[in-house]
């Protein structure tokens, strides 16, 4: 039977422990349990202070977000927090664990708050399109200052007990909850006076948070929450407590029912569900990862090993020369002394992730090692043979796993006698920043194999989807037709600066075409030479870019010029006369193209392409297809991924256009079956149960 909270008296202190499994999330009838239990200790003359705990590893994880779309019940979780401040006695908030969101708010409504060491505390609200609505972007600027917690605010990254004692947020950090009350059972006897943040003010004006606030607001792309989040925390320099957290509530519901917080909750579920594979049961054994290997210290080899090195998880590099191994430990040691100058980890976590990470020239070096990633050259015949080099000399039950992002999987395994030990593990570059990691699932890969990947990319910190095999596997094979369908509109017309700039103004990080230049346009031109496949839309004008030696940024042109090395590129006119030069040898009369159609054909064409890989099982389901364009592609995280914003636009709406463009442009736009169903039923996200 399900339990919300326990109660004790120890001495003159009333305990509420909060027992609400998984993560005592702050639904209705944990927040009613609070309130009765409060309310018993302030009518008990025996009982001079109240403590709130939660047990095992969380305080309280939040709100329980399900109530955002299925509607709250009183007592709010405001009106639990007005009640234990406007009580007679001091209450004091022991954190043993995490305390997110709701679970801070609660903390900043008691009087004193001492975490237990390991406690993680954060306001992760940014996330899910919202911001703190219990009171957290007043109180927590009284207590720790303006610009410190909107850095929190905006952040959402969660921060540490000793980091909470340093801003000022805690009284002290204890070993455990037994020291923790010992702590305020001795000032309770002392006299334990009430101490309300919300009574006490912010220093200094809001000028002190512009440098923060530009900070974040640069890479919020428009984020309606973080914008939101800056005037909340303006607001608590000046405007009295009550009317700011009336203000907070209302805008917290206001954000609520936007459409870029159902954007940000849809992808906050959707990365949740796609830690689930359909016939790998959640309780199948994993096989235990010790130890890594890394083939190739290239950018992508040297990313690979720092997030196992990240992980506390020794890894060892193998390159053909030492002196490759020499450049590229270099490397990787800049790469954390940078992390460590700019304050986002300590010199010991720094040395110690260094030393984790050795180099050889010999296979034999990986006989050990529980899992092995092979990141060379994208050539089908190389991978083949380093995994025939894997096989011979990897311990038995080891995994092998290949960076592939584009090629057949089966047969890299198949170069192996162990094909059931084989998986693809598709990092994103650079692959100990970018969150991503497509787990591709070969015709013979094990459960435990696949169980195991999924579970070790969570570990690595990535967000994990599991793939199938097909050309491009499921994000480069959408996003190969999508920077498609942008260079067609371009030979059609339109300006490359033109289509990048409808989808980063809509957006998304970078265009397509700045991509392909920040990529570098010979890294796909290579592989359209080496497979010789015949499209009846190739990829013209950028070949003919990358034979030209435009190769992109690296090259100083491609698509765009690249003054100087600058990163960001300008107009060419010399661009403008290739595409006109490619539209005549291909008989294309040139036209006007409006930004509505770049727009819609590049969105549909994802859309489409998405339908396609679910309906042929290479994806479970399409939210897997929003987390991999969120994460991985630059998609923006408030419009909720390609497959959820075709169908809050309308399936029907979306079908139509590519039935017309399929008549108007070409076969590349023949519909996906299952989208002209789905959009026949009218109905929303589809997984594998109704896609097979």
């Amino acid at each position: 039977m399900q339990t919300y909270i326990e109660t004790e008296i120890r001495g003159s202190i009333g305990v509420i422990r909060m027992t609400h499994d998984p993560v005592n999330a702050l639904g209705y009838k944990l927040r009613h349990a609070i309130s009765e239990a409060h309310s018993a200790f302030e009518a008990n003359p025996d009982v001079a202070a109240t403590v709130l705990t939660g047990r095992g590893k969380f305080f309280s994880a939040g709100a329980d977000i399900t109530e955002f779309n299925s509607g709250r019940k009183k007592p709010y979780l405001s009106d639990l927090i007005a009640q234990l401040e406007n009580g007679s006695k001091p209450v004091v908030a022991i954190i043993n664990g995490i305390a997110y969101g709701g679970g801070l708010e609660i903390s900043l409504g008691c009087d004193y708050i001492y975490p237990i060491s390991g406690a993680r505390l954060a306001f992760p609200e940014i996330n899910i399109g919202n911001i703190p609505g219990a009171g957290g972007t007043q109180k927590l600027p009284r207590l720790i200052g303006g610009p410190r917690a909107l850095e929190i605010i905006l952040s959402g990254k969660p921060f540490s007990a000793e980091v909470a004692l340093r801003d000022g947020l805690a009284e002290a950090i204890s070993a455990d909850f037994e020291e923790a009350l010992m702590a305020v059972q001795t000032r309770v006897t002392k006299g334990l006076a009430r101490n309300l943040v919300r009574d006490k003010s912010v220093s200094g004006t809001p000028d002190a948070l512009k440098q923060v606030a530009a900070q974040f607001l640069r890479r919020a792309r428009g984020a309606l929450a973080a914008t939101t989040a800056v005037e909340a925390v303006e607001k608590s320099y000046s405007t009295p407590i009550d009317e700011a957290l009336e203000w907070e509530r209302e805008t917290f519901a206001r954000l609520n029912v936007s459409s870029q917080a159902r954007a940000q909750r849809h992808i906050f579920f959707a990365e949740r569900s796609a830690r689930k594979v359909a016939d790998v049961p959640s309780d199948t054994p994993l096989r235990p990862i010790k130890s890594a290997g890394v083939i190739g210290v290239g950018t992508m080899g040297a990313g690979i090993a720092m997030c196992f090195a990240d992980a506390g998880i020794p890894v060892m590099i193998i390159e053909q020369e030492q002196e490759r191994i020499e450049a590229g430990l270099a490397g990787i040691r800049k790469s954390y002394e940078t992390a460590r100058d700019k304050g986002r980890i300590t010199d010991d976590q720094a040395a110690a992730r260094i030393d984790l990470i050795r180099g050889s020239v010999s296979f034999d070096d990986l006989g050990s090692a529980d899992i092995v990633v092979e990141a060379v050259f994208e050539a089908l015949d190389v991978k083949r043979d380093v995994f025939a080099k894997l096989d011979a000399v990897c311990k038995r039950g080891a995994i092998l796993a290949t960076n592939t992002s584009t090629l057949d999987v089966n047969k890299i395994a198949n170069a192996t006698a162990r094909p059931q030990d084989v998986i693809g593990l598709h990092f994103f570059s650079p692959a100990h920043i970018m969150k991503l990691l497509e787990v591709v699932r070969a015709d013979d890969t094990a459960k435990d194999v696949i169980a195991t990947s999924m579970f070790i990319g969570q570990k690595l910190g990535k967000v994990p989807v599991l793939v199938g095999v097909c050309d491009g596997f499921a994000g480069n094979r959408m996003f190969i037709n999508f920077n498609r369908e942008a260079q067609i509109l371009v030979e059609e017309g339109a300006l490359p600066w033109q289509v990048d700039k409808v989808l980063t103004d809509w957006g998304f990080a970078m265009g397509p075409l700045s991509v392909m230049d920040l990529a570098g346009l010979d890294v796909g031109y290579r592989i359209r030479q080496a497979r010789g496949a015949q499209s009846p839309y190739p990829f013209t004008t950028a070949d003919r870019l990358a034979e030209a030696g435009r190769l992109g940024q690296k090259s100083g042109a491609g698509w765009y010029q690249y003054p100087e090395g600058a990163r960001r590129g300008v107009p060419d006119p010399e661009v403008e006369k290739l595409i006109a030069a490619v539209a005549r040898e291909k008989g294309i009369t040139q036209r006007v193209v409006s930004d509505e159609e770049i727009l819609h054909r590049c969105l549909w064409q994802l859309v489409n392409t998405g339908f396609q890989i679910v309906e042929e099982g290479i994806a479970q389901r399409t939210g897997d297809l929003d987390v991999i364009f969120v994460n991985g592609y630059g998609f923006p995280k408030t419009r909720g991924g390609p497959m959820f914003f075709a169908e809050e636009t309308g399936l029907a709406h979306v079908a139509a256009a590519v039935v017309k463009y399929h008549s108007e442009i070409g076969p590349h736009w023949k519909p996906s079956a299952l989208l002209l169903e789905q959009a026949k039923l009218g109905s929303g996200p589809i997984d594998f149960r109704r896609a097979s």
